[in-house]
């Protein structure tokens, strides 16, 4: 049975305007009713062994790795020559989407090391580790398209910090396994020395360039047409691996809430995404940009791959179930931001003239 077109659209918008929401609910129905995400996570497919490490194969990475492909499919080649015009102004958004979290990690622990649990302080570092260490989220570029920002800046800052991340999510792991203490400290290391490279290149570089490579096969009419399809079908496959993640840690934390840890961690989760934001409208001032770039910025810099980082720690750092509540909150936070900034700095913006080949 084939779904009508103006179903699957009508079904997007629904997403679209109501996403914010599905994603707590799927946090919620995780808390409740956490044994289908469980069974989910646990299907496997064998493993996957390359030179430095081997990884099981489970549903959860390949529906990362669909979503990474995706986006690659979603690259056009003219958007990305565009970039060589502004390579400084794509080096300045790579560079502050490393130092601020860094920054704010480092403050951060020196000042809660007045709280009176340390291995409370140990999960929210780790977790906020996971969180600066993940290039910038695809969803980002379409908050950028829907307020009239650069697509091709939002473009490259993806795929630049997508196509570094096996290079600088291992120094920016190591960087913060030296501000973390004991058992925590250990594993960010080890995550940083071997299998959180290979995980990236064989999850999220691969499939990116296999999705890229599709759309030159395909062609550009036949990308199009399928475009609503695609897009519903990120918009489903997130829905469940969120909830998949979740149910992991979600049912301990509603059997026995930790109020204090939860007002804590979402006081400094949203201090992160806040600085985040800003430091893309900061560069945006320095730089004298286009206010269509400004736009591409702001939100770039505010929003991380937390899809990749849930799926990396519960494979990598399952034994640590408590580290996924920081990169869940900043999931939620980030959405919540970016829908504050649109609406405030945003909401009166002309349409912006549709872009020409090179900008």
């Amino acid at each position: 049975m084939i779904i009508p077109k103006i179903q699957i659209v009508t079904a997007l918008r629904f997403f679209h305007r109501y996403f914010i929401w599905i994603l707590v609910f799927s946090y919620v129905i995780a808390g409740v009713m956490p044994e289908l995400g469980l069974w989910i996570r646990n299907i496997g497919f064998g493993r996957a062994t390359t030179q430095q490490s081997s990884l099981a194969i489970s549903l959860p990475m390949l529906m990362l790795a669909v979503l990474l492909f995706n986006a690659g499919l979603g690259v056009k080649t003219a958007e990305l020559t565009c970039l060589l015009k502004r390579p400084f102004l794509l080096l300045g958004g790579l560079f502050l989407n490393i130092m601020t979290p860094l920054t704010f990690i480092v403050a951060v622990s020196f000042l809660i090391y007045i709280w009176h649990n340390q291995e409370e302080i140990q999960q929210i570092l780790v977790g906020l580790a996971l969180v600066a260490s993940m290039p910038i989220a695809g969803a980002s570029t379409a908050w950028s398209q829907n307020s009239n920002g650069s697509l091709a800046l939002s473009i490259g800052l993806v795929l630049s910090t997508t196509a570094l991340s096996p290079l600088l999510t291992p120094c920016v792991l190591h960087l913060t396994g030296f501000v973390t203490t004991g058992d925590y400290s250990e594993d960010l290391h080890e995550l940083a020395s071997g299998d959180v490279a290979s995980f990236l290149g064989m999850w999220v570089i691969l499939p990116t360039l296999l999705g890229m490579a599709a759309r030159c096969l395909a062609g550009e009419m036949r990308v199009t047409s399928a475009s609503v399809y695609v897009k519903l079908i990120n918009y489903l496959i997130l829905f469940v691996l969120n909830y998949s993640n979740a149910s992991l840690t979600l049912p301990n934390v509603i059997a026995h809430p930790d109020i204090d840890f939860f007002a804590i961690m979402l006081l400094i989760v949203l201090a992160l995404c806040i600085s985040a934001f800003s430091s893309g409208y900061l560069l945006s001032c320095f730089s004298r940009v286009s206010n269509s770039e400004r736009v591409s910025l702001i939100f770039g810099l505010g929003m991380n791959n937390n899809g990749t980082g849930l799926v990396l720690a519960s494979v990598a750092l399952a034994d640590h179930p408590q580290i996924m509540l920081p990169i869940i909150f900043y999931n939620l936070a980030q959405h919540l931001v970016a829908s504050m900034v649109d609406l405030t700095l945003f909401k009166n913006r002309p349409p912006a003239p549709p872009l020409p080949a090179c900008v």
